[in-house]
């Protein structure tokens, strides 16, 4: 039996079939430095963790609310209002099972084939992935036409940790008001910033009502393992993902959900460490590799990936990818995965020691001195 058509038009996250190759060298003994995968090197902190803990003790091991347990979505909401300079209440928020599902949901439940969608590239690949499943286009710029039906924006970014600066964020929101379009402003990487609080486009006059927030605990509270996301959005986009939730998941694992409240009315302070520590790491790290001849790496205003121009070099993207693994021990992602325009750039993720990312930046060294 042949598969349906529809799945040939998803694509997968490289970062894990980088992974999988890393994996195999390191069973044959090699030694190899993951700078491949976007997640926090931190553990859980102890209080979330403990109030997993408490949560399966007590019996929460059964169905919840398809929508999110109310207390969380009280606290979340309190959270997003209060950071964002918004109003909304639980009635907005969507709890699920990581933040996947607020691009699938939403995308799934506004889309038409045909209609088209301002997405970034280079940008997460989910985002073209899904909506070629759903055989809408993906438009790589600020280009907007009588199709277009969705903007999505990422900031802080993957693959390139920007930050994008409020100026632009307004006159894209001009653009909006003056359309039937809608905004999905993923920003995960909301609290992993260096150089000022990113703006949310949502708190712009008029946005909020045409903004979808993605937002989960995977990046700010080193919980990428939890599964737990969630989306802020108007009342009548809340049915619809609803709908598609109970049809999919049921529900988000009611003890993950009681450690999200630890998380976010808890003590923040391993949050600003955990930053700091990145901040220190981004600066050595992007130094580093600014100082190797043909690399150039401006410093990022978020996330916690470096964007590394090779262009330099004279290498392309996949075979630097693919030779910094094979020969030089240090898993990154060549650019292309991230989009076409990734072409002559490499993304490494310093969610990784201090130690073993000046090591990586010396067998990066190493290994183009031998190249020319």
């Amino acid at each position: 039996m042949k598969l349906a058509e529809r799945i040939g038009r998803l694509r997968i996250e490289s970062a894990f079939d980088v992974l999988v190759r890393a994996r195999a060298l390191e069973a044959q003994g090699r030694d190899i430095i993951h700078l491949e995968i976007g997640e926090p090197d931190f553990p859980t902190p102890a209080h979330i963790v403990e109030a997993g803990k408490q949560a399966l003790d007590r019996g929460f091991t059964h169905y919840g609310p398809t929508q999110g347990l109310p207390e969380l979505r009280e606290a979340i909401a309190a959270q997003v209002s209060a950071n964002r300079g918004i109003a909304v209440g639980p009635q907005h928020v969507c709890v699920v099972p990581g933040g996947k599902p607020i691009i699938f949901f939403p995308l799934m439940a506004l889309l038409e084939p045909g209609d088209e969608v301002i997405c970034p590239d280079p940008g997460f690949p989910i985002y073209e992935s899904m909506i070629r499943f759903l055989k809408a286009v993906p438009v790589p710029d600020f280009h907007f036409t009588d199709r277009t039906k969705l903007v999505i924006l990422n900031s802080p970014g993957n693959p390139t940790g920007q930050v994008l600066p409020p100026l632009q964020l307004e006159q894209i929101a001009e653009e909006v008001r003056r359309r039937d379009v809608m905004v999905l402003s993923d920003e995960i990487y909301s609290r992993i910033y260096y150089n000022g609080t990113p703006s949310s486009i949502a708190s712009l006059p008029g946005m909020v009502e045409k903004t979808i927030i993605l937002d989960g605990f995977s990046k700010t509270y080193a919980m990428t393992g939890w599964r737990l996301g969630y989306g802020v959005m108007p009342e009548w986009l809340v049915d619809a993902v609803n709908k598609l939730m109970v049809n999919s998941n049921s529900c988000t694992a009611t003890f993950t959900q009681h450690a999200g409240i630890a998380a976010i009315t808890g003590p923040q302070e391993p949050v600003d460490r955990m930053v700091a520590e990145f901040h220190r790491r981004r600066d050595a790290f992007c130094s580093a590799l600014d100082a190797i001849p043909g690399i150039r790496c401006e410093l990022p205003g978020g996330a916690f990936y470096a964007w590394a121009d090779i262009r330099g070099t004279g290498i392309h993207s996949r075979e630097m990818a693919d030779s910094l693994l094979s020969e030089a021990g240090v898993a990154c992602l060549n650019g292309t995965s991230f989009g076409s325009r990734g072409e002559g750039f490499i993304r490494f993720s310093y969610a990784n020691s201090y130690e073993n990312l000046m090591e990586a930046a010396s067998r990066i060294s190493r290994f183009l001195c031998k190249t020319r």
